[in-house]
C-alpha cells in the first residue's frame, strides 16, 4: 500500500517481485561475547534480550541462533499520553480512518478490540484484513511496529470460532525470537477475551522442555507461537503432539525474512510438509528477498495476494542516518565490536558485523534506528576481503571511520570472554558462518579461500582446529569432499 503524499491503490500481485538473497543474522558468539564482558558488569545471559544498542552479524546463521535474543518488535511497554496502538509498539501515524467495526469481525472479537484501545485500523491491517478475511493466502510485505500482528491475528481468529471445540492445534504461529513468540501471545490473548473455548500457549528454546510438555498437555491450546527449533523439538519428543498439529487451518509466518535469515529453513520446510496441505498461509515480512520468495511458493496457494503495504518514505529512512564503514582483520571483529558497544551502548545505532546479503538487506537494518524523523547511526564493520559489498551502496552518504585501535588490555578480556562461551554454540557458530559466506558468490566461487577464511573465524573464536560438521550438512551446502573441511 502506499502512503505518500497522493495515496495510490493497494498494490497486489500474483507472487511477490523478484529481490536478492537472503540477509546476515544476529550473531551467537558475538552476543554471548559481549554479554560476557560488556553491560558495567550486568552479566546477563545471551539468551536473554540484548542491550539497546543492535549488534548484527553474519557470523551466526542456523538453529542455534535464531531463539537466542533479538531486538523486540510490537512491544508492550506503555507509556501515558500514547494511543492504544502506540502503546503496543505501533507507530501512530500509521493510523488510518478506517475502524474495526466497519470489517466482518464477530462480535465478541470487536468487543475484544474495543476493550485493547484499538478503534482505527493501521494501514498493514486495512490493507490485509479483508483479503485474509476472504480465506486467501497473504503474502505482505509489512515492517515492524504497524500492527502487523493483529492484522493476522484477528482474521485468524475468526476462522477458529468456527471450528468444532476440539484440543487440536488449529493456528500455528512460528516466529524467529522468543521475545516476539511472547509479544505475539500476549496480543493473541487480548483478542481471545471473549473467545472463552480457545487458548494459547508459547513454545520457545531457552526453556524446559518438559515444562511444556506438562503445559501442553494440562491446557491443551488451539493457538500454538513457536520458534522453530522448539517445534521441531516437541514434533520429535512430544507424545501426541504429532497428531494434534494435524489439526493446523491456519499458518502464520512471522517476520518471514528473519525466520529465513536465522537458519530456519530446513526446519520450517519439515514442519510445514507435516502439517496439512489443505490450510490458509500467512506470510508477514519486512523484506521480500530471494529466499522470501522461495518459502513462499513451497508453504502458499499459487494464488496467493502479494500485498506491499510499505510505505515509500519508510524505504528511505537510511537518509536519516549517519551511515559509517570500518575495515578491520576478522581476528580483531570481537574486539572491536565490544570497544565500540562500551563506548557507544546508550545510542540510537545499527552495528552490522560482516558482510550484508545485499544492498537492500543493508537498508532494511538501516531503518530499524533514525525513525520519526529522528538521526540515527550506522555502523558496519567488515573485513578487508568484504570490502568489495561498498560498491553497491556507494551511492549512499556512507563515509569511512578509523576502527578504533584494540590495546592488549581489552583483547585479553575478549579471550577470556571467549573462553566462556559453551563450545556448543561456537560449533554452530562456525557451521553457519561456513553456510552464509558458502551462499555468496563472491566467495563461495573459491572453496579453498572459503575454507581458509572459515578457519580464521573459528581462530578469531579460540578455537585451534575448526569444528566437524554432519556430512549430510556439508552434502546440502555443496561442500562434501572439499579439502579443509572436517566431516561428523
Amino acid at each position: 500500500m502506499s502512503t505518500s503524499a497522493n495515496p495510490k491503490p493497494k498494490r497486489r500481485r500474483r507472487g511477490p517481485p523478484k529481490q536478492g538473497p537472503a540477509s546476515p543474522v544476529v550473531a551467537t558468539v558475538g552476543a554471548k561475547v559481549v554479554h560476557e564482558v560488556g553491560g558495567e558488569g550486568a552479566r546477563r545471559d545471551a539468551r536473554q534480550a540484548p542491550p539497546p544498542a543492535r549488534v548484527v552479524a553474519t557470523t551466526a546463521r542456523g538453529r542455534g541462533s535464531g531463539e537466542e535474543g533479538a531486538r523486540g518488535v510490537e512491544g508492550s511497554a506503555s507509556n501515558a499520553g500514547r494511543s492504544a496502538h502506540e502503546a503496543g509498539g505501533v507507530d501512530g501515524s500509521y493510523l488510518t480512518q478506517t475502524r474495526f467495526d466497519q470489517c466482518a469481525i464477530s462480535p465478541l472479537s470487536l468487543k475484544a478490540v474495543k476493550d485493547a484501545g484499538y478503534e482505527r485500523m493501521t494501514q498493514v491491517q486495512e490493507a490485509t484484513l479483508p483479503i485474509i478475511l476472504q480465506g486467501k493466502d497473504v503474502l505482505a510485505k509489512a515492517k515492524t511496529g504497524t500492527g502487523k500482528t493483529v492484522g493476522f491475528l484477528l482474521p485468524a481468529i475468526e476462522v477458529l470460532t468456527a471450528l468444532p471445540r476440539s484440543t487440536s492445534i488449529n493456528l500455528l504461529v512460528m516466529c524467529p525470537t522468543r521475545e516476539l513468540a511472547n509479544q505475539v501471545a500476549a496480543e493473541a490473548r487480548k483478542l481471545l477475551k471473549y473467545h472463552r473455548s480457545l487458548g494459547v500457549q508459547v513454545v520457545i528454546g531457552g526453556t524446559r522442555l518438559p515444562q511444556e510438555q506438562r503445559s501442553m498437555q494440562a491446557n491443551p491450546c488451539q493457538i500454538l507461537v513457536a520458534t522453530p527449533g522448539r517445534l521441531k523439538d516437541h514434533l520429535e519428543n512430544t507424545p501426541g503432539f504429532s497428531t494434534r498439529i494435524k489439526g493446523v487451518k491456519v499458518l502464520v509466518l512471522d517476520e518471514a525474512d528473519r525466520l529465513l535469515d536465522m537458519g530456519f529453513r530446513r526446519d520450517i520446510e519439515k514442519i510445514i510438509a507435516f502439517i496439512p496441505k489443505e490450510r490458509q498461509t500467512l506470510l508477514f515480512s519486512a523484506t521480500v528477498p530471494e529466499e522470501v520468495r522461495q518459502i513462499s511458493h513451497v508453504a502458499m496457494r499459487k494464488d496467493y495476494e502479494f500485498i506491499n503495504t510499505v510505505q515509500e518514505g519508510d524505504e528511505e529512512t537510511h537518509s536519516q542516518v549517519n551511515q559509517m564503514y570500518m575495515i578491520a582483520p576478522l581476528d580483531l571483529h570481537f574486539s572491536i565490536l565490544y570497544d565500540v558497544l562500551k563506548k557507544h551502548v546508550a545510542e540510537d545505532a545499527e552495528y552490522k558485523v560482516g558482510l550484508p546479503a545485499d544492498r537492500e538487506q543493508y537498508i532494511h537494518r538501516l531503518g530499524r534506528t533514525g525513525r520519526k524523523g529522528k538521526e540515527g547511526q550506522g555502523i558496519l564493520l567488515l573485513a578487508p576481503w568484504e570490502m568489495h559489498f561498498l560498491s553497491t551502496v556507494n551511492d549512499l552518504s556512507i563515509s569511512e571511520a578509523a576502527a578504533p585501535s584494540v590495546d592488549s588490555s581489552i583483547q585479553a578480556v575478549v579471550k577470556d570472554a571467549v573462553t566462556r562461551v559453551e563450545m556448543k554454540s561456537k560449533e554452530s557458530a562456525y557451521q553457519a558462518w561456513l553456510g552464509y559466506y558458502n551462499s555468496n558468490k563472491s566467495i563461495s566461487r573459491d572453496k579453498a579461500r572459503l575454507v581458509r577464511l572459515a578457519e580464521d573465524f573459528s581462530q578469531s573464536m579460540g578455537l585451534q582446529v575448526p569444528p566437524a560438521i554432519p556430512k549430510l550438512i556439508l552434502r546440502k551446502m555443496g561442500l562434501s569432499n572439499v579439502p579443509g573441511l572436517r566431516s561428523a
